[in-house]
């Protein structure tokens, strides 16, 4: 037998779920009594997972008082929530810098749903202690006192200084490169996922992430949302930075995926591609102009299915223009431009579907590789290694 017939089911081993099923229709009332923080939510997609989610759960209930837990009870043992917890109605945290827009978004939802547990929360995703309080916050106004998804979506397009052009660098003292892209896509989703490692696990009532759990069973959820972009998947001319940001965030999720299962973290990625959304700027829309473009509404359609299902685990989409196509025996999909009764629309696109068996399988060709090395030199060369570590931390003490 090959190497090539030898794979290893890493997935099963990190907890990861089936592929993911792009016919399958939510169960938004799954979602009622969730605490769920959106950062960037008062515009663009954030702005439409709040609008769905807040009418998930119908029925206003009076809002329990929060009990008192301990934020280091054990990750891996369930907590009871209070009596009567899932009849609530979803609590929703709108996290953004834009102040004006987020609490007019929040008063304007609060009254077309009725739904009283809808809250703004000023803050700047790059700012560390802006986002510990936002957690903070967020943690207190849980009628359960805990935390069930949180959506790192917050993000800005390119700047106006283009990195692929520089200027003034003939200046005396030339100016940096603008790093905003870098410090609002990146660090601020670092901040939101390092955050959300810590509140989740300790969420009570909760149990580690599991695909093969009864949804109607499981009360409380322990989910990290990452939107990313089509430009982390590929390159985009004239987005250098934007694409590098988005190239990390997939990155992230990649690592995150395969460790999260240490805190029973389930954690899955979106990436759009271009989509009708603020962030999409005059010029970009002039090059698109005559092609098709993604819906918000299949973002949030796809932000959904992740949320709305504890199932899900590990698993990645793209999300473009809705379109009719078919798929033939090879596995193979086309666009379908006639009449066919086999064909479907479709706007959401599983990525990344084996590729945790495929590194597998690199991996352990690499690793044999390189065991067979250290067998090679054997107890000779571990013992030159050992000398020259010590002779290095001792020269690092005195310099």
């Amino acid at each position: 037998m090959g190497q090539e017939a030898v794979k290893h089911p890493l997935g099963d081993l990190i907890r990861q779920s089936p592929p993911f099923d792009a016919n399958h229709i939510p169960d938004d009332s799954w979602m009622k009594d969730k605490v769920v923080i959106i950062t960037g939510g008062a515009s663009g997609f954030g702005l439409g997972m709040f609008r769905r989610w807040a009418a998930a759960g119908a029925v206003v209930s009076k809002t329990l008082p929060r009990p008192q837990y301990s934020w280091v009870e054990s990750c891996e043992t369930p907590q009871k929530g209070p009596p009567g917890h899932a009849n609530q109605s979803p609590t929703l945290v709108v996290a953004d810098i834009n102040v004006a827009k987020g609490d007019q978004l929040v008063r304007d939802v609060k009254k077309a749903t009725g739904n009283p547990h809808l809250h703004f929360i000023h803050c700047d995703v790059t700012d560390w202690q802006s986002q510990v309080r936002l957690f903070r916050e967020t943690a207190k106004l849980s009628p359960h006192g805990g935390i069930d998804t949180v959506v790192a979506n917050a993000g800005i397009g390119n700047t106006k200084k283009s990195f692929e052009e520089p200027s003034d660098l003939d200046l005396a003292n030339p100016p940096p490169p603008d790093m905003s892209i870098l410090d609002v896509n990146l660090k601020g989703v670092i901040y939101t996922s390092y955050l959300a490692l810590w509140y989740l696990p300790r969420n009570p009532g909760s149990s580690p992430a599991n695909p093969n759990c009864v949804p109607i069973q499981t009360n409380r959820d322990r989910h990290l949302v990452l939107i990313g972009s089509l430009a982390g998947l590929m390159a985009i001319p004239g987005a250098a930075l934007y694409g590098a940001s988005k190239h990390a965030v997939v990155g992230l999720y990649r690592n995150l995926r395969a460790s999260s299962l240490m805190q029973g973290i389930r954690v899955n990625l979106i990436c759009p591609y271009f989509v009708e959304t603020p962030l999409l700027t005059a010029p970009t829309r002039a090059l698109l102009a005559g092609g098709v473009l993604g819906k918000e509404e299949d973002v949030v359609e796809a932000a959904t299915r992740f949320a709305a299902d504890p199932r899900v685990v590990g698993r990645a989409v793209s999300v473009g223009p809705k379109l009719k196509v078919k798929q033939d025996v090879n596995g193979e999909w086309s666009l379908v431009e006639s009449e066919d009764q086999n064909a479907e629309q479709r706007a959401i696109w599983e990525i990344y579907l084996h590729d945790f068996e495929d590194a597998d399988v690199f991996q352990r060709r690499c690793l044999a590789i390189m065991n067979r090395a250290t067998e090679i030199r054997g107890w000779i060369g571990w013992a030159q290694d050992m000398v020259r570590a010590l002779a290095y931390g001792l020269r690092s003490l005195w310099a």
